[in-house]
């Protein structure tokens, strides 16, 4: 992360203000086309920072909800809301009453209307045991699944991670990332999906918001629409997350929206756009709906990033494809052929041939 990490010395936010926008991505107007970028320059950046901030802030919290959970998570802060769930930053007071000398935790719970319905407790556990599943550096770490008895309410605790999101990022570089960064941010991401695909999670919601910059690497978070792959954990209740209109249009890819079911192939879908958003700063297909975007045929057009090594660009065409059966590529595919650097031989051919 070395070559990343020097680039962004100048746009990474403190640690309070990253806290804030640690999980808002469960915000709807993450889902919406990104607002032209300011200048990362002197006070123009710092006004675009604090709009966030506001922002943050100024989501209203889930009511019904005590000032301390089971006894022992103090809510301090919304950090982030959206119409299935919220996310607090919480103090643990256990750990703090035995000298914690960072006992913070992020907090997530089912939104008021949301907790009503009858699966809300099991999906969010199902969220729970499938994150639980994976141990991986580069994957958002749970700790517990419990109930609160005076309110009766489910609830999620996790690491509090400090960092930058890959959308806030796209802000600060609207032209993408050049490969040496590219290749700190894709790697890691990549290693992280298919070590999930290979446990037998599906994510569901890969999208720029729900990876994150932190100082000890990339983290994919946000597995509240996950699903297992069948015969992985088959004592978990089987629900289905396409009745809740959930999928995020731009990322989703296009079986996800007429109704299919959730597979490795829609989450690689998912992971190419962000790729190539990150590759040159903008979405391959308009962030439009994948739906919409496959009627008007915008993959005929698609052209490679330049900040993307040519010999990266076929694997992640394939990965684009709106058709499920032309995504010939899986995910560890896709890592293997952004980790292969290109020989002295192949640059020169290209160059030779333009």
């Amino acid at each position: 992360m070395s070559d990343l990490k020097s680039g962004l010395d100048n746009i990474l936010m403190s640690e309070e203000e990253a806290s804030n926008l640690t999980y808002f991505a469960f915000a709807k107007a993450n889902e919406a086309p990104r607002p032209v970028a300011p200048k990362a320059k002197g006070k123009g950046r710092n006004r675009f920072r604090n709009r966030s901030r506001s922002k943050a802030k100024a989501v209203a919290p889930v009511g019904g909800l005590p000032d301390v959970l089971a006894g022992r998570y103090r809510l301090e802060r919304l950090l982030g809301a959206g119409g299935m769930g919220a996310v607090y930053r919480a103090r643990d007071l256990l750990h703090e009453q035995f000298g914690d000398p960072d006992p913070y935790i992020a907090l997530k719970v089912m939104s008021e209307e949301f907790s009503e319905t009858p699966d809300a407790s099991a999906l969010l556990y199902s969220e729970f045991a499938l994150t639980r599943r994976l141990r991986h550096p580069n994957i958002v770490r749970l700790h517990s699944f419990e109930v609160d008895t005076q309110c009766q309410r489910a609830f999620i605790t996790m690491e509090l991670m400090r960092g930058l999101t890959l959308d806030k990022l796209l802000c600060e570089r609207p032209l993408g990332l050049p490969w040496k960064e590219l290749r700190d941010v894709v790697r890691p991401l990549l290693d992280a999906l298919a070590y999930s695909h290979a446990r037998g999670v599906l994510h569901g919601d890969l999208k720029p918001s729900n990876v994150m910059l932190c100082e000890d690497g990339v983290r994919l978070f946000d597995f509240g629409l996950s699903q297992a792959e069948e015969g992985v954990l088959p004592g978990l209740p089987q629900l289905s997350r396409s009745r809740f209109n959930a999928w995020t249009p731009g990322y989703a890819a296009p079986e996800l929206l007429e109704g299919g079911a959730l597979s490795a192939s829609a989450d690689l879908y998912a992971v190419a756009c962000v790729i190539f958003e990150l590759a040159c700063g903008k979405h391959p297909y308009r962030r439009l709906p994948s739906t919409q975007a496959r009627d008007e045929r915008l993959d005929r057009t698609l052209q490679a990033p330049k900040n993307l090594p040519r010999h990266c660009w076929p694997a992640l065409r394939a990965a684009l494809a709106f058709d499920a059966a032309q995504r010939t590529i899986c995910a560890q595919a896709l890592r293997d052929a952004m980790r292969a650097d290109s020989s002295w031989l192949q640059r020169w051919f290209h160059r030779r041939n333009g």
